[in-house]
């Protein structure tokens, strides 16, 4: 990969910016089993894969089972003086619908769960018909930006973070279990890393590129 502003006068080619320095490159498409790294920061800029697309759409589908049974099964059992009380992601999300909070309620809702799910379900849409060689989903070019635009709200992994710093509080106060809900919040943000950093973006835009225009 060429530095941008190393490139010849006059000529002309598709530039990639780095997502960490904004440094810009003359986007060249990797050989097989190479990856194109910045050489600033040594950030991954285009790493295609065989089978790519098929693991990606596998990791979107365990999002969407974890987030279904992380929402409604059991997340916390707290046990203080005698008295038991368990609550799920879904109980946390309705604590304050009939209240003057329930824009909360609502927010909690869609940035815990219906944004993750979401942007899974959106790149199923996307990747399946890649996967499979196959012309894309009407508007899957807008649906993949869609779901690239919306990661950043996606924020299942700071509901785990927070939840793990409360713990630490109440875990002095009450004896505290983990629910299967924990552990597949856990298991829900590992997949959900593993995903965003498995996902070769400008591979897929230039197959969407590709694919549209044929």
């Amino acid at each position: 990969m060429t530095i941008a502003e190393d490139l010849p006068p006059g000529e002309t080619g598709e530039l990639i910016a780095c997502p960490q320095c904004d440094a810009l490159y003359h986007a060249e498409m990797p050989a097989a089993g190479e990856r194109a790294v910045c050489h600033r920061c040594h950030t991954v800029l285009i790493s295609p894969r065989r089978g790519a697309y098929a693991r990606v759409i596998a990791m979107a589908v365990a999002v969407v089972i974890l987030m279904v049974g992380a929402t409604f099964f059991p997340f916390l059992q707290i046990r203080v003086a005698g008295l038991t009380n368990a609550s799920s992601v879904f109980d946390a999300a309705l604590a304050f619908v009939d209240g003057p909070m329930v824009a909360l309620s609502a927010a909690v809702a869609a940035l815990i769960v219906l944004i993750p799910v979401a942007r899974a379900v959106m790149v199923i849409y996307v990747l399946g018909p890649l996967a499979l060689d196959r012309r894309p989903f009407p508007r899957a070019v807008d649906v993949f930006r869609w779901s690239e635009e919306l990661r950043p709200w996606s924020m299942a992994e700071i509901f785990v973070i927070g939840v793990a710093v409360a713990l630490v509080k109440v875990s002095d106060l009450a004896r505290v279990e983990y629910g299967p809900a924990f552990w597949m919040f856990a298991a829900l943000v590992l997949v959900t890393v593993f995903q965003d950093g498995f996902m070769c973006r400008w591979t897929i835009w230039k197959a969407l590129e590709r694919k549209t225009e044929s």
